[in-house]
């Protein structure tokens, strides 16, 4: 090869950089435009309060019925409220406390020791809730929450959480070693949707009576969905993403562009010289 074509050659982690740099600008691109998507879809639901103009709605409606809205308010217990069993004052209406044991099993084919959960329990309780107006002493409309737990999303706050290591003994090391395995502690937490928390609600909505308005899983098949924030905060976390995925497609497709712009300068520049 002579030097003129090994000087005019190009280095293939430059073509690797400039290749991976626009696969992940496209990879970043289609992200944005699936965010787009779902966020004019999620622009496109009524967004409701619980309130006599929610009522009026449902009331001008044919079966007194919304398909499918978000209706965003206060979490309010219909009953006695749950009490945490790890946080004083501290009351929900749905608690999920989860309890695991860490334990190590020795591989005598690898002589390692290998981690493993043992022993999970999980417990799950709630009480009927409702969605009030923000700020009302006395709510003039209840939004009555059906069958919560079969909501997607993430609306439970994690209150408690405890790591305990296994306390051992010199006759329990010895025991452990010959039997192959060993406690190493447990794991404790409490999850749970705290009285007063703001929560959003998208799916069917029923009114019962005058003042009493069920949320339900819509029969279309669209999704139950509970969200631990208000709307506005729903959605301005949603723009925040479409923003995230579209700055870095530009920076990614910018680098990709600077790459390219810079071999074709040495190359160029390479022409130059040889010419001269």
């Amino acid at each position: 090869m002579s030097p003129e074509m090994s000087d005019s050659s190009v280095n293939p982690l430059v073509l690797i950089g400039i290749g991976s740099s626009f696969a992940f600008s496209g990879l970043f691109y289609h992200l944005y435009q699936e965010k787009k998507k779902e966020l004019k879809k999620l622009k496109k639901i009524p967004i409701f309060r619980p309130d006599q103009h929610l009522v009026k709605v449902l009331n001008s409606t044919p079966h007194k019925r919304l398909q499918y809205v978000a209706v965003e308010g206060v979490v309010h217990a219909d009953s006695e409220p749950l009490t945490s069993q790890f946080v004083p004052r501290c009351s929900g209406v749905i608690q999920k406390i989860s309890v695991e044991e860490e334990w190590k099993f020795f591989n005598y084919v690898t002589k390692t020791w290998k981690s493993r959960t043992v022993n999970k329990k999980e417990t799950n309780n709630s009480v009927p809730f409702s969605l009030v107006s923000p700020g009302s002493y006395v709510p003039d409309v209840y939004v009555r929450v059906q069958n919560p737990l079969e909501a997607s999303g993430s609306f439970l706050e994690r209150v408690y959480f405890r790591t305990r290591s296994a306390e051992e003994g010199v006759m329990d090391v010895v025991l452990q070693g010959l039997r192959g395995e060993k406690p190493v502690g447990m794991v404790e937490s409490e999850e749970m949707l705290r009285e007063g928390s703001s929560l959003t609600g998208f799916g069917e909505v029923v009114l019962e009576g005058s003042r009493v308005v069920r949320l339900q899983a819509p029969q279309d098949g669209r999704k139950f969905t509970l969200v631990p924030s208000d709307y506005r905060s729903f959605m301005d976390r949603h723009e925040a993403t479409a923003s995230m995925w579209k700055m870095l497609t530009a920076v990614a497709g910018i680098t990709g562009a600077s790459l390219v712009a810079g071999v074709i300068y040495n190359f160029t520049g390479k022409q130059d010289k040889s010419s001269k």
